[in-house]
């Protein structure tokens, strides 16, 4: 009897042991697919968004008083009757032609019978403030900057292989004589004016 429950003890700790294994091995796929392209974004030398900082400028028309909120991605700031909700922000690589920066903000007010209100929710970009804008009376809210960084860029263009200054094209007086197969036409002498009345 001691044997048995022994055997059944020890059993019942084996399989315990491999449903914890188990569970450290089998993790959900959307944690495995997010911790995989985190890695990869860090081994591409881009800043992953969770650790960018956005940035964002907050003026009260009432009293004129601006605050600049340093926020990473899924943080808020709450100044007075305003909350400002940082979810991305995004700048173009330093070797693109344009330069954007850009960040997606929620701003939400207080009303005076106490309840928020969502006022706006989407991107704005510090070049082209008028493209999408906070529309409230009283609060104004855009990007002044998205700290990131990123990998390596492209390498600069190569220079020719033989840098010469001959042109191909045909130069100008005292060129290379035509051709023995063309012919010019014998220039036409203008007419005078004597021409021009006798006619």
């Amino acid at each position: 009897m001691r044997v048995a429950t022994a055997t059944l003890i020890a059993g019942a700790l084996a399989l315990s042991a491999c449903n914890r294994g188990d569970k450290t091995q089998h993790q959900d796929p959307a944690q495995k697919a997010g911790a995989a392209a985190q890695a990869k974004v860090a081994d591409q030398g881009l800043t992953p968004m969770d650790q960018r900082v956005a940035v964002i400028g907050l003026l009260n028309k009432r009293n004129g008083i601006v605050r600049d909120l340093a926020l990473r991605p899924g943080q808020a700031a709450r100044a007075k009757d305003v909350i400002v909700r940082l979810r991305a922000c995004e700048t173009t690589a330093p070797w693109e032609e344009e330069k954007l920066t850009g960040a997606f903000v929620q701003v939400d007010v207080r009303q005076p019978d106490e309840r928020w209100n969502r006022v706006f929710s989407g991107w704005l970009y510090k070049e082209s403030p008028s493209l999408n804008v906070v529309e409230h009376p009283v609060y104004d809210v855009w990007v002044k900057s998205c700290a990131m960084n990123f990998p390596a860029g492209p390498p600069a263009p190569a220079a020719p292989s033989s840098s010469s200054n001959a042109s191909s094209a045909k130069k100008s007086g005292g060129g290379a004589a035509p051709s023995s197969d063309v012919t010019e036409p014998a220039p036409e002498t203008p007419p005078t004016a004597a021409d021009s009345n006798s006619a």
